[in-house]
């Protein structure tokens, strides 16, 4: 197969944060009543935290540019004073996001080893402390769990694993935050409302912009005393918009429209791990795609992910490299089963009828 021209579109595959907002989610925001949200007079961010707030079964909810924020707010709400703060060692907070509040705030990571993205819970148990600081100990000030797991492929955590780590929290009080971006996609795996899962933390933030294809925004939910002290600590952090409905027009058509849809991009990461196993079985275990990610292990083929990723852009697929070995594929709604296909092909001429493109400088 040759490599693809300009004239066709690529397959983009690189993350669901390249989805473009629908007709519905322009339309909506053309109309959309404004106000100063820092004030807290938009009308149309309200019904999207108040939306949000029901969806995770929260009496509350906050909105804020991104994800990251979204957590970075949250663990400072949370944590009453200096002290750890627990999770998965792969989690996205450990290795993305919490080098400022070690700055800000006094926090420090506590990361613990974990399978597919689940903390080791013998860990978790000889790890928490009370979260008032002894003499000799930070305390605990926040447990952090992910769901799906960004680096374990997009895997979701089992509800009772979650049930676990949540009661072991309760009983030393200390608080539960869930870094649920992709909820929906958890949600949708487990045949479950996003309800149930955010029910094993005390906070629960997810993402408007990946998979749900609103531009912009994450929400922060929890308690209403939980949100009220957020919002201090989001203008901290610069989070603080103006006329900001224009945004959560797009998102409460992303909760409104866009989730049933998911099980679409299931079906398309399916379909890709099972084309890339039939190529080569070391490539992929499709038992291992629970949602919309697809990790692909090209170690064996002696050509480094990168490299691998610069070739496929040649022939119109577009993913990133996860590691220095694994490919990582996301699908979205962007992506049909012709374009999982075409991105099935391109990595099977490659790898079969090419293999030196891979090493040519």
């Amino acid at each position: 197969m040759p490599e693809m021209s300009n004239a066709m579109p690529p397959v983009d595959l690189r993350s669901d944060t390249v989805t473009k907002p629908t007709p519905a989610m322009l339309d909506r925001m053309v109309h959309a009543e404004l106000g100063d949200d820092v004030w807290g007079d938009d009308p149309t961010v309200k019904q999207l935290e108040k939306l949000a707030g029901e969806r995770l079964g929260k009496e509350a909810g906050l909105f804020l540019p991104s994800g990251t924020m979204s957590n970075q707010v949250a663990i400072l709400t949370h944590a009453r004073t200096k002290g750890e703060v627990i999770g998965e060692a792969a989690s996205h907070i450990f290795r993305s996001e919490l080098g400022g509040l070690s700055l800000i705030a006094g926090l420090y990571p506590r990361p613990l080893p974990g399978k597919r993205g689940a903390m080791d819970i013998d860990s978790l148990r000889s790890s928490l402390r009370p979260p008032e600081m002894t003499a000799n100990a930070l305390g605990t000030a926040v447990v952090c769990m992910e769901t799906t797991h960004n680096a374990a492929g997009g895997s979701v955590l089992p509800l009772e694993h979650m049930r676990e780590v949540y009661n072991l929290c309760v009983h030393r009080a200390v608080p539960v935050h869930l870094d649920g971006a992709r909820i929906f996609n958890a949600a949708l795996a487990l045949g479950v409302a996003a309800s149930e899962i955010a029910a094993h933390a005390d906070s629960a933030t997810f993402c408007l912009s990946k998979g749900l294809s609103a531009p912009v925004g994450s929400v922060l939910t929890g308690s209403a005393d939980f949100i009220h002290r957020a919002r201090g600590f989001r203008r901290m952090l610069g989070g603080n918009m103006r006329q900001v409905g224009l945004l959560a027009a797009c998102g409460i058509v992303a909760l409104e429209q866009s989730i049933d849809r998911l099980a679409e991009d299931h079906a398309n990461a399916r379909r890709l791990a099972n084309g890339l196993h039939h190529i080569e079985p070391s490539l992929v275990d499709p038992n291992e795609v629970a949602t919309n990610i697809v990790m692909v292990d090209v170690g064996k083929t002696r050509a480094s992910a990168r490299r691998w990723t610069d070739v496929l852009a040649g022939y119109g697929v577009l993913a990133a490299p996860a590691t220095a070995s694994v490919i990582r594929f996301v699908t979205h709604r962007h992506v049909s089963e012709t374009d999982i296909d075409r991105a099935v092909a391109a990595f099977g001429d490659i790898y079969t009828t090419r293999p030196m493109a891979l090493f040519a400088a």
